[in-house]
C-alpha cells in the first residue's frame, strides 16, 4: 500500500475499477454458461453418433468378411474400386458467444445399388450389403468430424474463460477491494484526526474567550 496515494480520487478510481472488474467477471460467467450449454448439446449428439458408428462398423466388418468368404477377394476388391468416388461437402460456421462452431453439410453418401459403379450382374447381395454398410459408416463419420472440431474449440474457450473468471474473482477483485479498504481506512483516520484537531481548536478558542471575559 506504500505506493498508493490515499486520496478521494484514488478511492473513487478503485471503486470504478472494482465495478468494471465485477461486470467483466459476470459477463464472462454468462459467456461460459452459454458455451457449456452448447458443449453439452453437441456432446450428447456426438456420443449418440459414435455409438451408432460403432454399430455400423461392426455390421460393415461382418458384411465384408461374409462377402470375401462367399464371393472371393477379387470380386469384392473389384467392386470396391468401382464404387470409389468423391463426396461433395460444404463447411459453414456460426458463432456461439464468440466461438466459431463448424457445421458440415454433405451430399448423400448412401447410394442405390445402381449408382455404385460396379457391374450388377457380377455382384452379389453380399457385395451390396458391404457397400451399404461402409457408406453408412462414412455418412456418420462426416457428421461426427465437424462436431468434434467444434467441441475442441468450445472446450478450449471454456478453459480460457474459466481462467479469466478465476483471475478476476480470486486475484484482481480481492486486490482492488483490499486497496479500496486500505485507502478508505487512511481517509477515515485523517478525517478523525481533523475532527479531533477541530474540537481542540474550538475548545482552545472558547478558553481564550472566557479568559478575555474574566480579564475584562
Amino acid at each position: 500500500m506504500a505506493e498508493l496515494s490515499a486520496t478521494r480520487t484514488e478511492l473513487l478510481a478503485r471503486r470504478a475499477r472494482i465495478a468494471l472488474a465485477t461486470q467483466g467477471r459476470d459477463l464472462l460467467k454468462d459467456k461460459r454458461a452459454a458455451l457449456m450449454r452448447e458443449f453439452g448439446r453437441l456432446s450428447t449428439s456426438v456420443v449418440e453418433a459414435v455409438e451408432e458408428l460403432g454399430r455400423r462398423a461392426a455390421e460393415g466388418r461382418r458384411a465384408l468378411l461374409e462377402a470375401i468368404s462367399d464371393d472371393g477377394t477379387e470380386v469384392v476388391g473389384s467392386a470396391a474400386l468401382a464404387a470409389s468416388g468423391e463426396i461433395a461437402t460444404h463447411l459453414s460456421a456460426r458463432s456461439v458467444a464468440g466461438v466459431r462452431i463448424v457445421e458440415l453439410e454433405h451430399e448423400p453418401v448412401i447410394r442405390p445399388r445402381t449408382r455404385r459403379g460396379y457391374d450388377l450382374a457380377a455382384s452379389t447381395a453380399n457385395v451390396d450389403a458391404t457397400a451399404a454398410g461402409f457408406e453408412r459408416q462414412v455418412d456418420r463419420l462426416l457428421d461426427i468430424a465437424a462436431t468434434e472440431l467444434s467441441l475442441r474449440r468450445l472446450a478450449e474457450e471454456i478453459t480460457r474463460t474459466t481462467r479469466r473468471v478465476n483471475a478476476l474473482e480470486h486475484v484482481v477483485i480481492p486486490r482492488l477491494e483490499s486497496e479500496r479498504d486500505a485507502i478508505q481506512a487512511v481517509l477515515d483516520e485523517r478525517e478523525l484526526e481533523d475532527r479531533v484537531r477541530l474540537r481542540r481548536a474550538r475548545a482552545a478558542g472558547r478558553r481564550r474567550d472566557a479568559a478575555k471575559r474574566r480579564a475584562a
